[in-house]
């Protein structure tokens, strides 16, 4: 008796791109891609098979290949993500793919988030503020570990831009700082050497345009590919800045 092969061959995928590029004049449109799935693959994989073997010219950013750069973000199916952490097999066999909303578009799914991180970090001037000369070749003053470890996990953002892009209130107020600036803002408040008090974070993030201007909306926490607590930090610089305010 014959046993039947049930035995199912590679899935076939096709990625549908939203192509365009604002350089050369091409205006956007969609381009369907077919490649074959493999074991473990990613978006970023499957990227670069269409890039290597069918379209040398599709633009998309990487570097790190492990969710460390924050290069590969991108819309995947409607929904901010990195393309190295997101697997085939969670998605189905017809995906749509698309730039990050609120950057500048540099081509296909490149976007400028350099720019607007920049801008961001220097209207909030994210960076130790302190009177203190520095000494570069003093002994390091000691934290507590548990400080030590808040700061660092509010550290652990990656810039990747899919709180950006994820943010309806981004999507009305262009000059909204986001949850990665708010995000900012509480590292540093936590941060004994900045010397800044409440009343000068008041001042970088206390009306519409700052903490107030949040919808509580909070997809950013939820397309947060670090897991970071913005939802927990949103809210405690709210009160904060509430109690500053009065």
């Amino acid at each position: 008796m014959m046993t039947k092969n049930t035995t199912k061959g590679p899935r076939a995928l096709t990625l549908r791109i939203l192509r365009s590029s604002p350089s050369e004049g091409v205006t956007p449109h969609w381009q369907d891609f077919h490649v074959e799935e493999a074991e473990g693959m990613t978006l970023f994989i499957a990227l670069n098979e269409i890039r290597e073997t069918l379209d040398p010219a599709l633009q998309f950013d990487f570097v790190c290949r492990a969710g460390i750069c924050g290069s590969c973000g991108m819309l995947i199916d409607g929904k901010p993500g990195l393309a190295c952490r997101s697997l085939t097999r969670d998605l189905g066999p017809v995906i749509t793919l698309a730039p990050l909303p609120v950057f500048e578009l540099i081509g296909d799914l490149s976007v400028n988030t350099g720019k607007w991180m920049r801008g961001t970090a220097e209207r909030l001037e994210t960076w130790i503020h302190s009177t203190r000369e520095a000494d570069l070749t003093a002994v390091e003053t000691p934290m507590e570990p548990e400080l030590a470890e808040a700061i660092y996990e509010l550290d652990r953002c990656i810039e990747c831009g899919c709180c950006v892009a994820g943010c309806g209130t981004l999507r009305m107020r262009e000059e909204f700082v986001g949850a990665i600036g708010l995000n900012k803002i509480a590292r540093f408040r936590l941060d004994p050497r900045d010397e800044r008090s409440d009343d000068d974070f008041y001042q970088l993030i206390g009306d519409d345009t700052g903490v107030f201007g949040c919808m509580s909306l909070l997809a950013c926490h939820d397309v947060c590919p670090k897991g970071l607590p913005l939802q927990t930090q949103i809210a405690f610089l709210r009160r904060k800045m509430v109690a500053s305010g009065v």
